[in-house]
């Protein structure tokens, strides 16, 4: 499945108003994204990313729909291949289905989050009419997570990472399993603005050990973690300033080794549409 070279992240396209999120989705084809991936938030409906799939989808002819990532602890295999197999066949070559094993603090039974994918895994494979391999992600951070990824779906979509981690994730996957992480964006140009928005987006985050230890791994410090994050942290994570600057900060993946790079761009509420945001970065990218 052709994701093409840049795509964009969004909560909106799956808890927003839904007459927008149809009408977006249908725009963001038009300037040539090759894949919309639906966000979601801790807490909310989780059934809700399944349903705005199947909507987005219907909204658009050729770019591929993924969604980014559904917990393994809240949509169970049955009703995710349920939900694959009610959608048209046509429906189903776009789809792209990302899982993860999220966060102790938001997943009420998590518990040994390798061998819980592994499991959900082998169950979808046992269903048979669910998503294959060759159509599913994970949402994957550390080793084992990420060699699992390669072995078992078409590849890995990081979070908040940067292209240190990038560079060290392609090593790890070698050529063929895909790579596409999402850079979260900002886009105002003043840095104390930028970087308290970049901060509200990182807090939930600080805390959380599957992106702590990644974080580390890529040569920050354990004082790059405190106090709402270090300049240096929310430098390298979240790319800010200028349509131009942000546009090379979001290529600097695909150099450093993505296939694949997923623009999130933090607008004023989580839920809404930062379309003139997205309309000039597709004028920058190579979104082919």
């Amino acid at each position: 499945m052709l994701l093409g070279r840049i795509g964009v992240w969004s909560v909106g396209l799956t808890h927003g108003d839904r007459a927008e999120a149809r009408e977006v989705a249908a725009e963001l084809e038009a300037l040539g994204y090759g894949t919309l991936w639906l966000g979601g938030i801790p807490g909310d409906n989780p059934q809700a990313d399944l349903a705005a799939a199947a909507e987005v989808l219907a909204a658009t002819r050729r770019t591929v729909v993924a969604t980014a990532c559904l917990s393994i602890w809240t949509h169970t295999p049955d009703q995710l291949a349920a939900a694959y197999r009610a959608l048209p066949a046509a429906d189903r070559a776009r789809l792209v289905t990302g899982l993860a094993v999220s966060h102790a603090p938001f997943a009420e039974h998590y518990r040994q989050p390798l061998t819980a994918m592994r499991s959900y895994l082998d169950a979808l494979d046992a269903i048979g009419t669910g998503p294959p391999p060759s159509a599913r992600l994970i949402g994957a951070h550390r080793p084992r997570m990420t060699q699992l990824a390669a072995a078992r779906t078409a590849g890995t979509q990081p979070y908040l990472v940067d292209t240190r981690y990038t560079a060290r994730a392609r090593a790890l996957l070698g050529v063929g399993p895909l790579l596409a992480p999402v850079q979260t964006v900002v886009p105002l140009t003043d840095p104390i603005a930028a970087r308290a928005a970049a901060r509200t987006v990182l807090a939930p985050y600080l805390t959380l050990p599957n992106l702590t230890r990644t974080w580390l791994d890529s040569g920050f410090t354990e004082a790059d973690l405190q106090h709402g994050g270090s300049d240096r942290l929310v430098d390298r994570l979240v790319a800010w300033g200028d349509t131009e600057r942000i546009a090379t900060h979001v290529t600097s993946h695909l150099q450093a080794g993505a296939d694949h790079v997923a623009v999130h761009v933090v607008a004023e509420h989580p839920r809404a549409f930062p379309r003139a945001a997205w309309r000039d970065l597709a004028a920058l990218l190579p979104t082919a």
